[in-house]
């Protein structure tokens, strides 16, 4: 049985064009003084907010480290095109390239010469309800003129970053890196136990090890080739302290503390090599806060982020412009082929748009005359030809899977992904509400249970509480997760009411028959497991990190089909960030490959009430 329809008369956002204008009489909205459109103007100019270009420009200079620039550069909108367009609010006559939309103000020159451009509101576009806090990269004064210079710097390293890096010393290209003594003692302090922390730092210990084998004392002075190694990336030199190196701080600061003997490591550092930058590197938001007090030039560490913002997310859809058909429709070939069982229609062509899209990219076109959508995959791209597929519309009751229809668009767009035998790895991201979890158990049980396509269906999640943690649980492993596995007790609940047919009975069996095929299992015993013929679905895959994601992900066997569920916007896992998240870095490295795909659902399908709190608290 289908679910409840949704309300004939939704609640719809106003567009920016219908806000009501301030008439005479009235109190108008007050105007922005001149200091603080000065303010905004030395924000914007200020390298405060990243640009894709302004990322590029610095990619060999800045303290965020060479590893991740290529990813960073592969999905901004200005190397690969296929930034997001926001496919519910997008207009008809999207960017051709589907590009993030680019401000229509003109361009305002930085200090540095980087242009960056200010995000007007469109007429056409719904008015944003609340603002996403925007991700920025704050560069010190030192280490811009030393980047405007051409000269190298010398990165300190705060115990934090090796700890949650244990790479971090290759991340800096040309640059030193310099490891206070205190570094080493506090590293030693965290080298016992088996959390994450602990391995890392004996990981860095053993690397700093390797290092300075066979390395003569005065050698150790003059600095260690972090190459050495075989790191090609890394062309600067490793320092320890070897002397006292201590500095007068401001009284009051207790000279025991680890925090502030780094920073008389700094300061001292700054007396001695005077022309050199002398750049502190921290992931403590405090450390850097006192350093910046004290006048000491101090960063965060970026290696970390695979996007540097996340609205340049791949997002799996594409709106095409409305004159696609006339600039590609030439020459296009198309022919039927029957694939699982139904019949799909194909089309070859030819156009400037396709050397943008990727494979496995969902493209739509909406009409504004009336005339029928299109909605596409694309297949396969051999230059400026490629060749897109029809998508079985599983929004008509005849095609629902376990009873379950798609709502919208993006949804039906996800069912093409999770019913396709071919796609092994398929990545969903939305807000609350979207109905992630629902469709990947809807797909799940039809598979398992009515195709016989794989044998079952396996479910584990992060368990990282929202509040306060309410202490060890009792049972066996599948009753110690139980709690954890709430959302999908619901959807199941959903599920199973379709079977009304049977009474009482036969719902009952109906239900044993589908918990003996869901199987919930703990992430903490998953190393070494291979999962052969599953339907493996990972929730709430935003509190993972990027290790944990490859750990889980190369667990697929033969025939098993790995489904990660998640939203960035709700991340609980300390240290972790929309764009340093395992979902957003599986995400951006899978995007492109034959056997993925992904899709963010955007409009939420819970209820009146689920969609207005999501809007407005």
């Amino acid at each position: 049985m289908p679910l409840p329809k949704m309300p004939s008369k939704p609640a719809t956002m106003l567009l920016a064009k219908d806000y009501p204008k301030a008439e005479p009489g009235k109190s108008p909205v007050r105007p922005a003084s001149a200091k603080a459109d000065a303010d905004l103007e030395e924000l914007i100019s200020g390298q405060a907010v990243p640009t894709p270009k302004a990322n590029k420009a610095r990619k060999a200079k800045a303290a965020a480290p060479a590893a991740n620039d290529a990813a960073v550069a592969g999905t901004t909108a200005g190397s690969t095109g296929t930034a997001p367009v926001n496919v519910v609010d997008a207009p008809a006559a999207a960017a051709p390239t589907g590009e993030a939309p680019l401000a229509k103000g003109p361009a305002r020159k930085s200090k540095d010469g980087v242009g960056a451009r200010l995000r007007e509101p469109d007429a056409d576009q719904p008015h944003p309800v609340k603002h996403k806090a925007v991700e920025v990269t704050v560069k010190s004064s030192t280490s811009r003129k030393a980047d405007r210079s051409g000269t190298t710097k010398v990165f300190v390293l705060d115990t934090n970053v090796l700890m949650h890096d244990p790479t971090s010393l290759f991340r800096f290209e040309e640059h030193d890196v310099y490891l206070p003594m205190m570094t080493l003692e506090e590293l030693d302090n965290h080298k016992k136990g088996m959390s994450e922390v602990a391995r890392n730092a004996r990981q860095v210990a053993r690397t700093l090890d390797a290092l300075i084998a066979n390395v003569d004392d005065d050698a150790i002075e003059a600095g260690i080739p972090l190459a050495k190694l075989g790191n090609k990336d890394a062309r600067g030199r490793l320092y320890f302290q070897t002397n006292l190196e201590s500095a007068p701080l401001p009284e009051g600061l207790p000279e025991g503390k680890a925090d502030n003997q780094i920073l008389g490591v700094v300061r001292a550092l700054e007396e001695r090599m005077k022309g050199r930058a002398i750049v502190l590197v921290s992931k403590d938001i405090n450390m850097r806060i006192k350093a910046r007090a004290l006048g000491l030039p101090a960063e965060d560490y970026f290696n970390d982020h695979v996007l540097e913002d996340t609205d340049l997310l791949y997002s799996g859809i594409v709106q095409l412009p409305d004159d696609f058909w006339n600039k590609h429709g030439k020459d296009m070939e198309s022919w039927q082929e029957s694939k699982n069982g139904y019949s799909t229609t194909f089309y070859r062509m030819t156009g400037p748009v396709i050397p943008t899209l990727l494979v496995n990219q969902f493209v739509f076109i909406e009409p504004q005359n009336g005339e029928a959508p299109f909605y596409g995959q694309v297949k396969q791209i051999n230059g400026k030809t490629a060749v897109f597929q029809t998508l079985r519309d599983y929004s008509h009751n005849k095609n629902n899977v376990w009873g379950i229809t798609a709502r919208n668009r993006e949804q039906n767009f996800a069912l093409n992904l999770l019913m396709n035998p071919e796609c092994d790895f398929v990545t969903l991201l939305g807000q609350a509400g979207t109905g992630k979890t629902l469709l990947a158990l809807a797909a799940g049980l039809a598979q398992v249970l009515e195709t016989k396509q794989y044998n079952e269906i396996i479910v584990t999640r992060v368990t990282v509480p929202v509040g306060e943690d309410i202490g060890f649980l009792p049972g066996t492993e599948e009753e110690k997760m139980s709690p954890w596995m709430g959302a999908f007790d619901d959807n199941l609940e959903v599920l199973m009411k379709s079977d009304s047919d049977g009474g009482d009975w036969g719902r009952a069996a109906t239900q044993d028959l589908i918990r003996s095929r869901i199987k919930i299992k703990s992430l903490n015993f998953m190393r070494g497991r291979t999962f052969v013929n599953k339907f493996l679905i990972i929730d709430e895959a935003q509190n993972l990190t990027p290790k944990q994601m490859k750990t889980l992900v190369t667990r697929a066997g033969p025939g098993t089909k790995i489904l990660c569920l998640g939203n960035i916007a709700q991340i609980d896992t300390p240290y972790l960030t929309e764009g340093s998240s395992g979902l957003t870095y599986v995400v951006d490295r899978f995007k492109g490959w034959s056997h993925s795909g992904h899709v963010t659902l955007a409009r939420g399908e819970r209820s009146r009430l689920a969609d207005h709190a999501s809007e407005v608290l």
